[in-house]
């Protein structure tokens, strides 16, 4: 991280650590209790420690996200599970295969608003793992643009995808976080069939919304038959537990062209926060 806007005239915390790394070997030195604390890991992972850990994860992201010139982004939910159509049939069920256009639809969305915004405008912002944020990412760089990944450490062995640009790629251990950074520079959302962590985005970003607790953005779910198949959108209005105006919230799409029109004749769009051109 960038150092060259200090104002004050202290002493880097930096030298200190390095300092600190060459003093003679003693007991009193091996002693956990004369770590520096900022540059002791084991003090920072103590259970008391976890505001000062959500507050870093939150702030290091942020930081270097500004550092970036990254003012506003598209956001891309989706599976890690469906695969590149060329590997489909690797693909653990049917299902998988036929999601596997998905994968394409994508790709070619992410290129298409690469193309359509700027360096720090409408940038992609993927989970950063396979599947469709693999598609994401990898648009992105079809277009010569820049992307961000948004890791999370799961107990499998995993790795972010190779076509997250390196200085926007960050790994998080806090869920809640991570959401967090998701739409905190949203100008719009997009979601592609998915599992459990693909609802739970969804759905936490629609409440978001719902309760007024975000502005109103562009959000669009691709596959209208994976969504209607899985979720009752109407049993839920009509039982009254949402209201038939929260079904105006999203809207059903089925390619990256009909989504970018769809982005470009939102209600509102190009208004206040809404950077998605218009045509």
């Amino acid at each position: 991280m960038k150092d060259d806007n200090r104002r004050h005239p202290f002493r880097r915390s930096s030298q200190d650590r390095e300092e600190a790394s060459h003093v003679p070997d003693t007991p009193q030195t091996r002693s956990p209790a004369y770590a520096l604390a900022f540059a002791d890991p084991d003090f920072l992972c103590r259970d008391e420690l976890r505001p000062v850990r959500l507050q870093l994860e939150l702030l290091k992201p942020e930081l270097m996200l500004d550092e970036e010139g990254i003012d506003s982004t598209v956001v891309m939910f989706g599976g890690a599970r469906i695969p590149e159509p060329s590997k489909k049939d690797t693909a653990r069920t049917k299902t998988l295969a036929d999601l596997s256009k998905y994968y394409d639809e994508a790709r070619k969305f992410a290129r298409l608003m690469t193309e359509k915004g700027e360096a720090s405008e409408n940038v992609i912002v993927t989970g950063g793992g396979p599947g469709v944020m693999e598609a994401g990412n990898r648009g992105a760089i079809d277009a010569g643009g820049r992307s961000i990944g948004l890791n999370i450490v799961l107990p499998h062995e995993q790795a972010p995808n190779e076509y997250v640009t390196p200085e926007l790629c960050f790994n998080f251990h806090y869920f809640a976080i991570r959401k967090m950074h998701f739409l905190m520079r949203a100008k719009a959302i997009t979601v592609f069939p998915g599992g459990f962590g693909t609802l739970d985005e969804t759905f936490e970003a629609l409440t978001l919304i719902q309760t007024g607790r975000m502005e109103k953005v562009p959000f669009l779910l691709f596959g209208r038959a994976f969504w209607e198949s899985i979720i009752n959108w109407d049993a839920l209005s009509e039982a009254g537990t949402i209201s038939a105006d929260d079904l105006a919230l999203f809207k059903f799409v089925e390619t990256a062209e009909e989504a970018v029109e769809a982005l470009e004749t939102w209600e509102g769009a190009g208004e206040k926060r809404g950077v998605i051109p218009g045509r």
